[in-house]
């Protein structure tokens, strides 16, 4: 490629202390503007600060997919600043924390009960730094939009009715002490994960659920409707028969509500096929009407409702990240036409300006670096932005630029003749060979085969191994490099526990059946052989499908997680409730009658004697604080035997108790999980196919091969890439850009060898991880025009398209 005049200016601009240029963006007295031999007349007007503060915020709103209408005078912004800094966010969640551990120490606690007037204290301690969010947000946003925003309403709602609950415990621990007193508002403490701003992901979560629930009812109520006249069959066919019973003694099907309940549960297969062998005992027949059941109700319906809840999901979920990216775009545009300066015919933003604003977005950043970042964005190069190359913006702040002076080892900082010593060059040179890789692979492998066939006499060669190997990485990448590697982090955790643990089992002299910690921690490391995959070329193409489901998972990662914190909202909320209801009715003694106190035996409840519950020993099974309570619960996600759980607490309250767990099992069960089915399988599809396309990463990493910028890189020609659309399948085999990579997985080979390197050069992250946010907006991005702001209305139905086999 001839490199340009504008090309070599660039790269001075980058070699030059302090990052000042000398020849770009000459201004002059007149207004005139001259650029590469180019006169253009410059209508420019200079920007206060005030202006440059509010572009910045509406950027960085735009990069972190924040939605408040916030007051744009400078005394609010600067406020509306303040109200997301890192302290203050750290401090909501803190306090958050706090609330919601007030479980642990409130009666029933864990191990210490506090007095009620300590943990009343500290719930006012936390509504008190929940007030003050809460003005914080009512001052700065704009008054109008403030109060119809629900999740606002909420938060004043939880708060009042905790005070109120507050003064009600109070009075009534007072008057009547001995009446068991209720905090009715322990329920309500996770609404402030959701609605509290900072929680935006949960929140997204659940207005997501909130917008699919309405849509699947329909299928629900069939489904119920489908159970209701089983179960009328059901006692029909099996309430005269006096000879049926279940093996226990208990009525077999006699009442209309304990046919629903036993058909109910069938369809979740747990009593499957107990339910039916007393029925079959008596006739052969009577499997059929079994067989018909589960295939009309859990085979078809549940599937049903499984594609639905998907399709219904699926439409949400694009509305809710169209919604976005259309926010997006409209702060872009705003901050755009605030920092705008004419320039000839066309309205852009100017190098000067430029520079001011990504002053205030990115302080810590160099000129030069600041300069790449415009050089990036201004793809025809007359140093100035246009409005369709300023949108890309926040998606290009996404991707991590570092200079390679940051990259540098400590070692290497602090005594630079001793580490590039020819020695120390030789083994840095040696650890950064795949056949040092290889050979620790392996000895992991070998390390397998001993643990397999019981061989312990090797663990502590091997552990000096594994700790030699993690010393001269450390040695090599030096701290930061090290751990940007999962499978080095993986090690350090492994071994550096292995080396702990056996240096305390040594000291406290362990014999050889107690020292069993360290094969523990050895055969996590195993794990590592999953690498082993990627290491083979003979399987090339298998190789490429195995890293793209390894990626798949790494990349939704944040999202499982998301959907963690939306099930632990749930578990919380029915955890305080299953405590008020069934705390210390059910208790754990052990199940040696003959040793223990009458009063302890079965369960310490006479009820349960004799019962599937107290036979199938699941005393410890119980709500007598919270931590037993989510081992509760996580029992009856499962399903298996949860209609024996649920049975036990049945049996020492009432029947009418079934309604707790069967909203339970509808909720988190049939609801919840199957969203996250939904969520998995679209994410799944979508990164699959996104694996097939140049991301941002590609255009950026482009751009500095051209600039001849980056590690080890000189100016090359562009290459724009072929296809640049998102398929789902289109034919089987994998394109050459996926199975063609560099190891990535690799803990060794994809960190760069910085020590050749000199001047200011860039490193662009092979893989990095997404925030969901943005993994979403890859994933829908490609459906909206470039410009396309999308209509007023937010709240839209997209326009029915004719039917496709693309848009199935």
């Amino acid at each position: 490629m001839t490199t340009t005049k504008k090309d070599v200016q660039f790269i001075n601009i980058s070699e030059t202390e302090g990052g000042e240029s000398s020849t770009d963006g000459e201004k002059e007295e007149n207004g005139k503007s001259k650029k590469n031999g180019d006169i253009k007349t410059q209508e420019s007007s200079e920007k206060t600060d005030a202006q440059i503060l509010l572009a910045a915020t509406l950027v960085l709103d735009a990069k972190r997919g924040r939605n408040i209408n916030f007051k744009t005078e400078e005394k609010f912004v600067r406020s509306y600043l303040f109200y997301h800094s890192w302290y203050l966010r750290w401090g909501l969640y803190a306090f958050i924390t706090l609330d919601l551990s007030l479980a642990f120490i409130e009666k029933p606690a864990v191990s210490f009960e506090a007095p009620y007037w300590a943990t009343i204290l500290l719930e006012i301690l936390c509504l008190v730094f929940f007030v003050f969010r809460f003005c914080h947000a009512a001052y700065v946003e704009q008054t109008s939009s403030f109060w119809k925003d629900t999740k606002h309403l909420i938060v004043l709602g939880t708060i009042i009715l905790t005070v109120l609950d507050i003064i009600c415990y109070i009075i009534w621990s007072q008057v009547a002490p001995d009446t068991n007193p209720v905090r009715w508002s322990r329920p309500l403490r996770p609404l402030f994960i959701i609605n509290f701003s900072d929680g935006k992901q949960v929140r997204r979560a659940f207005r997501n659920i909130r917008r699919t629930v309405p849509e699947i009812m329909n299928v629900l109520i069939l489904f119920f409707l489908s159970v209701l006249l089983f179960a009328l069959l059901a006692l029909k066919l099996f309430s005269k028969r006096s000879s049926l019973e279940y093996p226990n003694g208990d009525p077999y099907f006699k009442n209309y509500w304990d046919c629903i309940w036993d058909l109910y549960v069938l369809v979740t297969t747990a009593n499957n096929p107990d339910v039916m062998m007393p029925a079959y005992d008596y006739s052969n027949w009577f499997a059929l009407f079994f067989i018909a059941y589960v295939i009309v109700c859990l085979y078809i319906f549940m599937s049903i409702v499984l594609a639905a809840i998907y399709n219904n999901y699926k439409k949400n979920l694009k509305n809710e990240i169209r919604t976005s990216v259309y926010s997006k775009r409209r702060k872009l545009n705003r901050a755009f036409e605030i920092l705008k300066d004419k320039v000839g015919s066309q309205y852009v933003i100017t190098q000067e300006t430029w520079n001011r604003l990504m002053k205030k977005i990115l302080p810590t950043k160099s000129q030069q670096q600041l300069d790449l970042l415009l050089r990036i964005l201004d793809s025809d190069g007359d140093n100035v932005l246009k409005k369709t190359q300023f949108i890309n913006l926040s998606d290009l702040l996404h991707v991590e630029l570092t200079e390679v002076t940051d990259r540098q080892t400590f070692l290497e900082h602090k005594i630079p003749s001793i580490y590039n010593h020819k020695v120390s060059k030789a083994i840095r040179w040696l650890v950064r060979t795949r056949g040092f890789r290889w050979s620790f692979d392996f000895l992991i492998f070998v390390n397998a085969f001993f643990i397999a066939f019981d061989l312990d006499d090797a663990d502590m060669f091997f552990l000096i191994f594994f700790s030699l190997e993690i010393l001269l990485k450390l040695y090599t990448f030096g701290p930061k490099g090290f751990i940007t590697r999962f499978w080095n982090v993986f090690d350090v955790l492994v071994i550096g526990s292995a080396v702990l643990a056996s240096i305390v089992e040594i000291s406290i002299g362990a014999s050889s059946e107690e020292f069993r910690t360290l094969d523990v921690l050895l055969v996590l490391r195993v794990m590592r052989l999953i690498k082993l995959f990627g290491s083979i070329q003979s399987f090339r193409n298998q190789n490429a499908r195995f890293k793209v489901i390894i990626m798949t998972i790494v990349n939704i990662g944040p999202s499982i997680l998301t959907y963690g914190g939306v099930i632990f909202v749930f578990y919380y909320f029915y955890a305080i409730i299953g405590m008020e209801v069934f705390g210390n009715k059910i208790h754990f003694y052990g199940y040696n009658g003959t040793d223990l106190d009458p009063l302890k035996k079965h369960c310490g409840n006479p009820k349960l004697e004799n019962s599937n519950f107290y036979n199938n020993h699941y005393c410890n099974n119980n709500f007598n604080n919270i931590l037993k309570a989510f081992v509760v619960l996580f029992e009856l996600t499962v399903v298996n035997q949860w209609h024996v759980l649920s049975s036990g607490f049945v049996i020492v309250t009432h029947k009418a108790a079934r309604v707790y767990f069967f909203c339970f099992h509808l909720t988190c069960v049939v609801i919840v999980l199957n969203i996250f089915t939904a969520f998995i399988l679209e994410a799944f599809i979508l990164e699959y196919s996104l694996q097939k396309q140049p991301r941002l990463e590609s255009v950026v990493e482009a751009k500095i091969k051209e600039l001849g910028l980056g590690i080890g890189l000189k100016p090359v020609t562009p290459v724009k890439p072929k296809n640049d659309t998102i398929e789902l399948v289109e034919n089987e085999e994998e394109p050459d850009g996926i199975s063609n990579e560099p190891e990535d997985d690799s803990d060794t080979e994809s960190i760069p060898d910085l020590s050749l390197e000199q001047g200011l050069r860039f490193h662009l992250k092979k893989r990095s991880r997404k925030k969901v946010e943005v993994l979403l907006h890859q994933m829908f991005e490609g459906e909206i025009d470039a410009e396309d702001e999308g209509p007023e209305n937010e709240d839209y139905e997209p326009r029915k398209r004719r039917l496709t086999l693309e848009t199935v």
